[in-house]
């Protein structure tokens, strides 16, 4: 008998990200109000960080309200951002890091897991390094189980990706 498989996956897409950052700095330039307080926006894709900086929290919250409006333009989910402490910084300014999600943390995994077996569908769900992945028999069981999913908050943003059908 085939098995038709999905995986359960939780990454950002870093070029939107970095296309929002751009729009988010352009209007930040052009905005009267943030116009002189050295208000940055930066895109660390190594560490999977986005790193803020204003003249205050105030202007920094400003800037971040513009930035969460642009990724929600391009569809990058706002569940996929870890907030950071905002940090007084040198010259009386302020700065917060936003940690972007890529990948399924181990808890989060097994919460799924624990969803997915508690369901008593006749499916196998595994956990492979930061992903998820469901396997059986059945694809109408499999779509039930992405159902399952879809209505289920695990508090991070989810996607359901590589489904195959032998």
């Amino acid at each position: 008998m085939p098995e038709n498989t999905f995986d359960i996956v939780s990454k950002i897409d870093l070029a939107e990200v970095g296309n929002a950052i751009h729009q988010a700095t352009k209007e930040i330039g052009q905005r009267y109000d943030l116009k002189a307080t050295k208000s940055t926006i930066e895109l660390n894709e190594k560490d999977h960080k986005i790193l803020l900086a204003s003249q205050d929290e105030y202007k920094l919250k400003a800037v971040t309200e513009i930035l969460e409006q642009k990724l929600v333009k391009r569809q990058v989910p706002l569940k996929g951002l870890t907030f950071g402490a905002v940090i007084p910084a040198a010259g009386s300014s302020v700065r917060q890091e936003i940690a972007l999600q890529q990948g399924i943390a181990i808890e989060k995994a097994r919460e799924i897991v624990k969803l997915i077996k508690d369901s008593k569908k006749k499916v196998q769900a595994s956990i492979n390094a930061d992903m998820v992945r469901v396997s059986g028999k059945d694809r109408d069981t499999l779509q039930e189980v992405i159902q399952l999913l879809r209505a289920h908050d695990f508090g991070i943003d989810v996607q359901i990706t590589n489904y195959r059908s032998n």
